[in-house]
C-alpha cells in the first residue's frame, strides 16, 4: 500500500481545508515518528494544490501551518489537547492506534493506519469457526483493519464453503470527532462510515447499540452479547484487553493477521479477570488512596475525579490528588503513604498491574465497589469512565457497621470520616506516633507500614522526616563556606594532591 494511502492524505487535507483549520497539531507516536516529516511534505503539497484548484474564490488565502508532536504526557492513543494548546492548535490529527476517547475542547481527525491483511484467509478461519459452532458471530477488529471490513464482508457472502447468515460485523467509527460538550452524553455512538451490519432493518427495530473502542454495533431487542461469539481481528493488544475484560462472559478467539492463524487460548487474558477482583479487596483494606490523574484531554475526566473523591470521602478515607504523566513504579514509590492508588484515565491505558509496583492500582469502576459498603462483583465490567458518569449517585452504606476482610481473615472497623473528631484526635494521634512508626517484622529488612489515616500522620510516623531544623535550636547560626570547583575535583582536594 502506497504512502498516501496509508496516512489518508486525500482524506486529513479535505478535512483540514473543510472545516478552514489554519493551525494543526499532528500527533504521532513513538514507532510512526519517523515518518512524520515525509508526511508533513506530503500534506502541504496537498494541501497547496486543493488551493489552486479552488476557483470559486471562497477558500481561506492564509498558510495553514502544521506542527509535530511528540513524547505524550499520557497515553499515545489519547489526543494530546494539553500539548496542541501550547501552539494554539484549532485540531489535532492523530495517527496510529487510538483508544477513541471523546476530546473536550479540540476537533480530531483520526489516521488508524492499515495493516496489511490475508483476505482470503481471515474468510476461510471466519467461516470454518461459524461452522463449528451454532451460535451467531459479532466480528470486532482493530482500527488498524478498519479497511479491509467491507472487503472481508464481502468475500463472506460470496464463499461457499459457509452458508452462515448470522455472521454480524461492527461498524466502522467515523475518522472525524469534536467535542463533546455534555459529559452526559460521552458514550453516544459515533457516526459510522458504512454499515456493516447484517440487519437490515437495524434502523428501524428496537434494540441495544454497544460501543467500545470507537466500534459500534446494535442488537435486535431481546438479545443480548451473552448469546454471541465474539471473533476479534487484530494484535493482543490493549484492545483486545478492553474486549476481553469487557465481555467476559462470551467466547473470544482472536485472529493473527500478522501470523495468519487462529488464537483459541485466552486464559492468560482470563486471569487477569480474577487478579482484578483481588485487588478490589486490597483496595477495601486502604486507609489512604491517591487518585492519579491519567489523562487531562478526554473528556468527562474533571467530573470523574471529583465522583471518585466524593466516594473516597463518604466510606471514611483520606483522598490525595496526584498529576505526575505516566505513571511507573519509582514515580509512585514516592508516595508510600498511599494503600493504594486510583488510575482515571482512558479505557485502554486503565490496568497497570506490576509486581514491582508498591501498592495496588484500581479502575474507577473497580473503586465504585471496593468503597460501596455492601456492593457485590456481578462480573461485569467497565473499561471506560464514561459509563460511570452516568450511574446514580452512590450511596455508601454506614462505616460504624463492622465489615469481614478477606485478607486479614477478620472483622475490621472502617475509619469513621468526621470532621470534629479529627480535630479532637489530631494531639492523640501525634503523641502516640511512636506507637504506629514503621516497624521491623522478624528482624528482617522488610518495613512494615503502620496504620496511618492520613498523609500528614504518616509522615509524622517516619523516622526521617526531611531536613528540618530541630526545633531546641533556634538560635542563629554562623555560616559555613562550602567547597568550591567541581565534584569531579573541587579546589581544596587538589591541594591535598
Amino acid at each position: 500500500m502506497d504512502f498516501e494511502s496509508n496516512y489518508d492524505i486525500a482524506a486529513t487535507a479535505e478535512f483540514i481545508r473543510t472545516h478552514k483549520f489554519t493551525r494543526v497539531a499532528l500527533q504521532f507516536p513513538d514507532d510512526l515518528l519517523k515518518d512524520s516529516t515525509r508526511v508533513v511534505r506530503v500534506l502541504r503539497k496537498r494541501l497547496q494544490s486543493l488551493r489552486e484548484s479552488d476557483t470559486t474564490g471562497s477558500g481561506d488565502e492564509r498558510d495553514i501551518g502544521l506542527y509535530v508532536m511528540a513524547d505524550t504526557a499520557y497515553g499515545s492513543c489519547c489526543v494530546d489537547e494539553v500539548g496542541a494548546s501550547h501552539i494554539n492548535a484549532d485540531c489535532v490529527v492523530h495517527y496510529g492506534h487510538t483508544c477513541f476517547s471523546p476530546t473536550t475542547s479540540l476537533p480530531a481527525f483520526f489516521v488508524f493506519g492499515k495493516a496489511s491483511i490475508g483476505i482470503a484467509d481471515c474468510v476461510e478461519s471466519v467461516s470454518q469457526y461459524a461452522l463449528e459452532n451454532s451460535k451467531p458471530i459479532m466480528v470486532l477488529f482493530g482500527l488498524e483493519y478498519a479497511h479491509s471490513t467491507q472487503q472481508i464482508r464481502k468475500t463472506l457472502l460470496e464463499s461457499s464453503t459457509s452458508c452462515r447468515s448470522d455472521i454480524s460485523f461492527a461498524d466502522v467509527p467515523s475518522p472525524y470527532m469534536f467535542p463533546s460538550k455534555d459529559s452526559k452524553k460521552l458514550n453516544g455512538p459515533q457516526e459510522a462510515v458504512c454499515g456493516c451490519s447484517n440487519n437490515s432493518n437495524s434502523d428501524e427495530a428496537s434494540g441495544t447499540i454497544y460501543s467500545i473502542g470507537g466500534l459500534t454495533w446494535k442488537l435486535p431487542e431481546g438479545q443480548k452479547m451473552e448469546d454471541y461469539l465474539l471473533f476479534w481481528i487484530g494484535h493482543d493488544n490493549a484492545a483486545f484487553a478492553n474486549v476481553v475484560l469487557t465481555f467476559n462472559a462470551c467466547e473470544i478467539v482472536r485472529y493473527d493477521a500478522t501470523k495468519n492463524q487462529m488464537v483459541t487460548d485466552l486464559s492468560q487474558q482470563r486471569r487477569i479477570l480474577k487478579r482484578r477482583y483481588y485487588l478490589v479487596e486490597r483496595a477495601k483494606d486502604a486507609n489512604i488512596v491517591g487518585i492519579l490523574v491519567g489523562t487531562l484531554g478526554v473528556a468527562g475526566y474533571l467530573h470523574v475525579i471529583n465522583q471518585m473523591m466524593e466516594l473516597i470521602t463518604a466510606a471514611g478515607k483520606k483522598a490525595y490528588t496526584l498529576v505526575m504523566g505516566k505513571p511507573n513504579p519509582a514515580k509512585l514509590a514516592n508516595f508510600p503513604e498511599c494503600d493504594v492508588f486510583l488510575y482515571v484515565s482512558c479505557a485502554q491505558t486503565a490496568l497497570l498491574d506490576s509486581k514491582e509496583y508498591l501498592a495496588p492500582v484500581i479502575t474507577p469502576f473497580e473503586a465504585t465497589i471496593a468503597f460501596n459498603r455492601g456492593s457485590q462483583w456481578t462480573g461485569a465490567y467497565v473499561m471506560g469512565f464514561g459509563d460511570l458518569i452516568n450511574l446514580p449517585q452512590v450511596q455508601v452504606g454506614n462505616q460504624e457497621e463492622a465489615r469481614f476482610s478477606f485478607l486479614k481473615g477478620g472483622y475490621v472497623q472502617d475509619f469513621e470520616n468526621q470532621e470534629n473528631v479529627e480535630e479532637e484526635q489530631e494531639d492523640l494521634a501525634l503523641a502516640n506516633a511512636t506507637e504506629k512508626a514503621l516497624q521491623l517484622r522478624d528482624n528482617c529488612n522488610i518495613l512494615i507500614k503502620g496504620d496511618a489515616k492520613s498523609g500528614a500522620e504518616f509522615f509524622a510516623n517516619r523516622t526521617y522526616q526531611g531536613l528540618n531544623i530541630p526545633d531546641e535550636n533556634t538560635t542563629p547560626q554562623p555560616f559555613v563556606i562550602g567547597r568550591k570547583g567541581r565534584a569531579a575535583g573541587y579546589e581544596d582536594e587538589n591541594n591535598k594532591h
